[in-house]
Formats: structure tokens, C-alpha cells, sequence
């Protein structure tokens, strides 16, 4: 069971009364122009040994969120109604993209266009991703 800190929407087929798909709250939304974040909190607000996402920040634009998938863990996500970008912080593992097979680890930056099936499996070591989505 995912773990979830936020709600956010899902492309059709997903329905958010399900445990087996990763949602977050949203982010609380802020006056200021600027904000800084640091990379080691962000990364215990999802520690543990379950899949974990907390989304940090929400924008009128974009919205970012640290995901992690334990390794041997499984990701359950469904397609989403927004365009993301994963930043892979550490781990290994595999992505399932459409018909599509990538290997995934540190460095690496993932593009997904919206409603585009998508999942991370074969998850050799503890995966932290940084997700960063585009507007609905």
C-alpha cells in the first residue's frame, strides 16, 4: 500500500478510492515569489519501507513532488491528466512507458506526456524520484 500525502487528478480508469495508485494533497499555496527547499527533508517526508509521495509544492503552473518505491516494491500509478518530469535522485530500477522499456538510475530525467501508461518496476535498490507536473 502507497503511502499517500496529497490529492491530485487522475486520467480516467483510476479512480482516487483506491489504495493501489499514489495521490498527493495539495501543496499549501503561498503569497512569496520565491521559496527554497532542502533536498534531506524533502527526502524524510518519505523515508520508510512502503511507497511513499509527498508533494511539496503547488504552483497556478506546476506542482512538485518527491516520490519513493522501496526497492522490490511495486508502482501502481495510473496514467496522468498532466504532463510530468522525474528526476531519478537515486536507486535502480526499470520504467514501463507506453510499449517502451528504460532503464532508470541516478542523473536520469524522464519525460511523460499526459495520459501516456507509465510505471517503474524491477526495483533493484530504493528509488527517489523528484516529480515535477506540468498544469491540467
Amino acid at each position: 500500500m502507497i503511502t499517500n500525502t496529497s490529492d491530485r487528478p487522475r486520467a480516467a480508469g483510476n479512480p482516487q478510492t483506491m489504495n493501489s495508485s499514489p495521490s498527493r494533497k495539495e501543496a499549501p499555496k503561498s503569497a512569496s515569489a520565491w521559496k527554497v527547499f532542502d533536498l534531506d527533508a524533502l527526502r524524510k517526508q518519505v523515508a520508510g519501507n512502503e511507497p511513499r509521495i509527498h508533494e511539496f509544492l503547488r504552483s497556478g503552473g506546476m506542482a512538485c513532488a518527491i516520490y519513493r518505491l522501496p526497492a522490490g516494491a511495486r508502482d501502481m500509478q495510473a496514467p496522468h491528466l498532466e504532463d510530468e518530469i522525474y528526476l531519478v535522485l537515486e536507486g535502480k530500477a526499470r520504467l514501463h512507458l507506453d510499449d517502451q522499456v528504460e532503464e532508470v538510475g541516478p542523473g536520469k530525467v524522464l519525460f511523460v506526456s499526459a495520459t501516456t501508461e507509465h510505471s517503474f518496476f524491477d526495483i533493484q535498490e530504493d528509488l527517489t524520484l523528484l516529480a515535477i507536473f506540468g498544469p491540467t
